[in-house]
């Protein structure tokens, strides 16, 4: 494809806007060959690990806790831990998972903020942390921008193998009142013993700063999420087929520049097999998804999905979806496939769409032509919807 210079849409005088694109409005397109899918090589790096999966699953509560984190690990992709949940407040979660899962939606929001007002305890941090580990898990954690300066030597000496540093925006300038010291985006990757993924970010920018602090890899994405409401809250947020697109000619400009090659991974909005090979097109390396894991038997949120943020004492930004459960972790992630929705076997999903576009390898898939296609999931599915079926679920 061609460059194409942005083209300014005017909103009214003194303010204009270029067009971005949502997952949903984009298709890919065959090219000249194709390729047997056992061919196609989904392996990707991060931090120096190797998986086979370019799938991480979300740190949020409902998705990951020591059982998922390593049974992920063991299906050759990966899962962050939260340590601001629940796993890290209670030495027993089952009981608070089990209230959250039953309490009515208008109580929802006030039981969270009452159950997360109980103290992170140092002492689970590293608890958890070794859990993974002994199991043989990859033992990835995650924690706000003020969650890492407090806890940072904690994770450090427990061993981690990745440390995702995550917040709705993350940047390297950061503004604080004189009475708060901001977290020192480089100085923290250069300190800790463990590669550190920053995040979160939708523009080129940000991006190639978060590089050039030392991020091992970026997360992008801005209240996409399914159990996210940051965007209504807040009106902040890019597309992600934009956003990852900007993000990712950061990584590639970086690249050229530097030598140094930093992992893009697309967090938040995807769903479906369709959703995530379209990210990789878009240039992502991996993705990073909360509530299809969230439906797995083994998900901790017991058939419910809920946002980082929907705890927050003065200003929540998430809430509790009902995903259900349907399957197992394997089915999920590797198959064999239950539904015909996209939702199951989503390395499957990765690997029949890289065969069918000729892709060999992630480099090559992020390489395929994008085109335009709003009409894309409701051409032809007249009856789907109508019975509610397949894709009119």
């Amino acid at each position: 494809m061609g460059t194409l210079e942005a083209v300014d849409i005017q909103i009214g005088r003194g303010k204009s806007a270029r067009r971005a694109y949502g997952i949903d409005e984009i298709a890919l397109c065959p090219g000249t060959r194709t390729l047997d899918p056992s061919l196609a090589d989904t392996r990707w790096r991060i931090g120096g690990i190797e998986r086979e999966i370019p799938i991480i699953a979300s740190a949020m509560d409902g998705v990951v806790d020591v059982r998922m984190a390593v049974l992920l690990s063991q299906l050759g992709a990966l899962g962050v831990l939260n340590l601001e949940g629940i796993q890290t407040r209670y030495a027993d979660p089952v009981p608070v998972l089990e209230r959250i899962a039953s309490v009515g939606k208008t109580e929802f929001v006030t039981l969270m903020q009452e159950l997360y007002a109980e103290p992170i305890k140092p002492e689970l941090i590293t608890q958890r942390i070794r859990e993974i580990k002994e199991q043989g898990g990859i033992a990835a954690v995650s924690a706000t921008p003020v969650g890492a300066m407090k806890y940072g030597e904690i994770v450090g000496k427990a061993g981690a193998d990745l440390f995702f540093v995550q917040g709705t925006v993350v940047s390297t300038a950061h503004l604080s009142p004189e009475s708060v010291t901001p977290l020192d985006l480089a100085q923290f990757c250069q300190e800790m013993p463990m590669p550190v993924i920053l995040g979160n970010c939708v523009t080129y920018d940000v991006a190639l700063n978060l590089m050039k602090a030392g991020a091992a890899a970026v997360m992008v994405g801005i209240g996409p999420g399914a159990a996210c409401t940051s965007r209504g809250v807040l009106g902040v947020g890019v597309p992600q087929a934009t956003a990852v697109a900007d993000c990712a000619a950061a990584r590639d400009d970086y690249y050229n520049e530097t030598g140094n090659y930093v992992p893009v991974i697309a967090d938040g909005g995807l769903v479906t097999g369709g959703d995530i090979c379209k990210c990789i097109a878009c240039g992502a390396d991996g993705v990073m998804i909360g509530s299809p894991f969230a439906r797995a038997q083994e998900a901790p949120g017991r058939g419910f999905h809920w946002g980082m943020a929907t705890p927050s004492p003065v200003l929540p930004r998430g809430t509790r979806i009902q995903v259900g459960s349907t399957g197992t972790l394997e089915q999920i992630l590797v198959g064999p496939a239950q539904l015909d929705d996209g939702t199951h076997n989503l390395l499957g999903a990765l690997k029949t769409s890289m065969g069918t576009l000729g892709a060999k390898n992630l480099k090559e898939m992020q390489q395929v032509e994008v085109v335009i296609a709003p009409s894309l999931l409701t051409e032809g599915k007249v009856y789907q919807k109508a019975q509610q079926l397949g894709m009119g679920k």
